[in-house]
């Protein structure tokens, strides 16, 4: 069943008016104004529609704006690195708990190894 298919059959389950709704086509133009700052125009005048529904919503679009949005005039071609090395022994995120002295990690000493020099 195509989805509008299933649309139509939806609406006309839940969709059912009872005896409540008048009948016939409401038009009413007199609020159309064409002078003035902002021109209103009437109900059935032809809007322009953007979007092409062919071209919607597809993989092919969405694959299309990727290649637009890559850049490869900003993309460095061949070597041009400095090829930087670690200086020392290399890349370390510290001590762990562990290396601290067991009197730190144990909470039995929380002071500082190092001289103050207060009078």
């Amino acid at each position: 069943m195509s989805t509008t298919q299933a649309d139509d059959k939806y609406e006309a389950q839940n969709d059912a008016t009872g005896g409540n709704v008048p009948s016939g086509d409401l038009k009413d133009d007199t609020y159309v104004e064409t002078k003035g700052p902002i021109p209103v125009q009437r109900d059935d005048a032809p809007v322009e529609d953007p979007i092409d529904p062919k071209a919607a919503d597809s993989n092919a679009q969405l694959e299309r704006d990727e290649k637009e949005a890559i850049d490869k005039s900003n993309i460095i071609k061949g070597d041009r690195t400095r090829h930087a090395k670690p200086q020392g022994p290399g890349y370390s995120e510290g001590p762990d708990e562990d290396d601290l002295p067991k009197a730190v990690r144990d909470g039995d000493d929380g002071t500082s190894a190092v001289s103050t020099g207060m009078v």
